[in-house]
């Protein structure tokens, strides 16, 4: 997913080895302090953006179309940018194929309703509930899983997706109780988790329609998005309510526009780059941990007052997802332990 193009995983390691601890402990916290504040930048912009009294801009499908369309024009760019200067990035080459278009069409709808809301979910609860609002993907992971690949799941998997689902609706309970829940909101977000979790299992089957390239797919999702918007702007009356929005002629408002876009963009950069120089499982504890930073700093931030019971809700959300990360970390390494079948064989034979 780096821009400087893809390389081989085992050379990474080796080279990481050889470099020095510190070096290598400086290189991952920069990397992780890097995906820490796009991350956690872009939600609380795109919250301005959505739900800020000083804009009152009530059209979150506009926002979401405006955050495809730069994304689009930023690989346009960079795909420019590397033809013309060869050996400076690696970028892929993109030129729109309307085969390919059509090929990664399904995909493309799926991924609008998970960015679409996601979007929705911001608007209408609060950045401190967005975490535990969009809880349940891990759970529909399993569901998914087991549905359409017909994969199963152990029992410690399922136990940590109970405690999930347990701090799930113990945070819908609180909010409830202090008279700040939205259940528009989160509805929203349980169909963003279920979108996240339908995103991952399609982009599997649709990469090979793209070379594999994670840059194109990126590329086609979101010129698809750009073209599906379009209809839904006009029958949702979003282009309406922008002609009567006061600061449609204000760089301020475009400037920020244009920065959630390109967070938008730079997130899917930073999250390969901190798997690149950690590891999957280590890249999950640092959103969970992130997650937590995002929902302390929300509360201080608002000058909200939470309950015992509100943050056990969410301790129980982020506990029970790094307990499953944990645990399906050492089922793999479990599984490659353990030798083949044809090992066995050739062992028991002497070979």
């Amino acid at each position: 997913m780096a821009l400087m193009g893809a390389s081989d995983p085992s050379g990474e390691a080796e080279a990481n080895k050889e470099k020095p601890f510190l070096l290598r402990a400086l290189q991952i916290t920069l990397v992780v302090s890097l995906y820490w504040a796009t991350s956690i930048s872009m939600v609380f912009l795109n919250k301005y953006l959505l739900d800020s009294p000083s804009l009152q801009l009530d059209t979150p499908i506009f926002v979401t179309f405006y955050q495809c369309l730069v994304t689009t024009l930023l690989c346009k760019s960079l795909s420019t940018l590397a033809a013309l200067c060869p050996g400076t990035m690696d970028f892929p080459s993109l030129r729109l194929d309307l085969r390919v278009a059509r090929s990664v069409l399904p995909l493309s709808v799926v991924f609008i309703g998970m960015i679409t809301f996601n979007n929705l979910c911001l608007k209408y609860v609060g950045v401190a509930f967005y975490n535990v609002g969009r809880s349940l993907t891990t759970v529909f992971n399993v569901l998914l899983s087991y549905l359409l690949l017909k994969q199963t799941t152990s029992f410690y998997a399922l136990l940590t997706c109970g405690i999930i689902i347990g701090g799930f609706w113990l945070g819908v309970d609180q909010e409830g109780a202090e008279g700040t829940l939205s259940w528009t909101g989160t509805l929203f977000g349980v169909l963003a988790s279920l979108c996240v979790s339908l995103n991952a299992i399609y982009t599997k089957k649709v990469l090979p329609a793209v070379d594999g390239s994670v840059w194109r797919l990126t590329f086609y999702n979101n010129v698809n998005a750009c073209a599906l918007f379009l209809p839904l702007l006009l029958l949702l009356g979003e282009l309406q309510a922008l002609r009567g929005f006061s600061q449609l002629g204000s760089a301020h408002f475009w400037g920020m526009m244009t920065l959630s876009g390109l967070f938008g963009f730079a997130i899917g950069y930073v999250t390969g780059l901190q798997i690149k120089f950690t590891s999957p499982l280590t890249h999950n504890v640092s959103g969970t941990a992130k997650a937590c930073a995002q929902t302390v700093l929300a509360v201080l931030y608002y000058e909200e007052t939470k309950s015992f019971l509100w943050w056990t809700s969410n301790m129980m959300v982020l506990g029970g997802s790094s307990a499953y990360t944990w645990v399906r970390g050492w089922e793999m390494k479990k599984i490659q332990e353990e030798p083949s079948p044809k090992e066995d064989e050739k062992s028991s034979m002497g070979v």
